[in-house]
């Protein structure tokens, strides 16, 4: 992947392993080793998990290669995961879609100005409404259609678009399919979903609906990793919106697709910046 120009020689180093003490003092060693800036740093200690997780935004630099060695040998003495990134790198996402289109648009115009740090070169539906909205935005469109007994087909055909377009995140943004165990194994970690209730709650058919028939005060949104377990995967991020006993379905219906773009858009921004990590059945969020 290309770096786009704006954001200088700046980048991103994420990792994880077992706590210990010295971590960072490790890691911080490496960059004033290399007379490096660290304009950034966010950590965590998980008493739970007994896992450390780290992001550190440093530069400028000309290059990362002189930190790859140190890295190597910290990432094999303390058991390290690492990644670093360019911050001017875009992710590359592939967003699937149904009949319901708000979480869609808003995420489409959010990466064309800019305000998503994501590339979308294409989009996948089970239905056809969406094909225009994708080419006016120049994006390549594939619809396919599922059913029960196409659907390893069409999974197949996804995994394929995701190894073209050398995807590193798939977006569903209200795809009203369950994905199958095969391809959420596939992309396990990299398969966002937006639900539009406080999991569990409420989940299944016409949950806001559910939500009106119980006479809810407040209604929500979570954003979540996908897994094999429906609607079950690590949570990133929940937010709210106050309702009341005058409000129709309707209205619930269209105040909820508001916190539903909301709360997407900004799980997106957070994994796009590599501000997300998975801690065993939930995450860490540094944002």
């Amino acid at each position: 992947m290309a770096a786009t120009k704006g954001q200088g020689d700046d980048y991103i180093l994420t990792l994880s392993c077992p706590d210990k003490p010295g971590i960072v003092h490790a890691v911080t060693g490496v960059f004033a080793s290399q007379s490096i800036n660290i304009l950034d740093l966010q950590q965590f200690s998980d008493p739970v998990s007994d896992k450390f997780f780290m992001r550190v935004h440093f530069g400028p630099v000309a290059a990362p290669e002189p930190l790859q060695a140190p890295f190597a040998t910290l990432a094999h003495d303390l058991a390290m995961d690492y990644d670093i990134r360019p911050v001017a790198t875009k992710m590359r996402v592939l967003i699937m879609v149904s009949k319901i289109g708000h979480c869609l648009n808003d995420l489409l115009f959010r990466a064309k100005t800019g305000q998503l740090a994501i590339d979308v070169p294409v989009i996948v539906s089970n239905h056809a409404e969406y094909e225009h909205l994708a080419r006016s935005y120049g994006i390549e469109f594939h619809h396919l259609p599922v059913t029960k007994d196409t659907k390893a087909q069409q999974e197949a055909q996804i995994l394929a678009l995701v190894q073209q377009h050398n995807i590193e995140l798939i977006v569903l943004a209200r795809y009203m399919q369950v994905l199958s165990p095969t391809l959420c194994a596939a992309m396990s970690g990299k398969i966002i979903n937006i639900h539009h209730s406080f999991l569990p709650s409420f989940k299944g058919a016409k949950p806001y609906h559910q939500a009106y028939d119980r006479g809810v005060k407040i209604i929500g949104a979570t954003a979540h990793f996908v897994t094999a377990d429906l609607d079950e995967g690590p949570i990133i991020e929940q937010r709210v919106a106050r309702v009341d006993h005058s409000m129709s379905p309707k209205d619930l219906v269209e105040e909820g697709s508001n916190v539903e773009s909301q709360v997407l858009a900004a799980a997106v921004k957070w994994v796009a910046e590599r501000r997300v990590f998975l801690n065993v059945t939930k995450t860490v969020v540094f944002n």
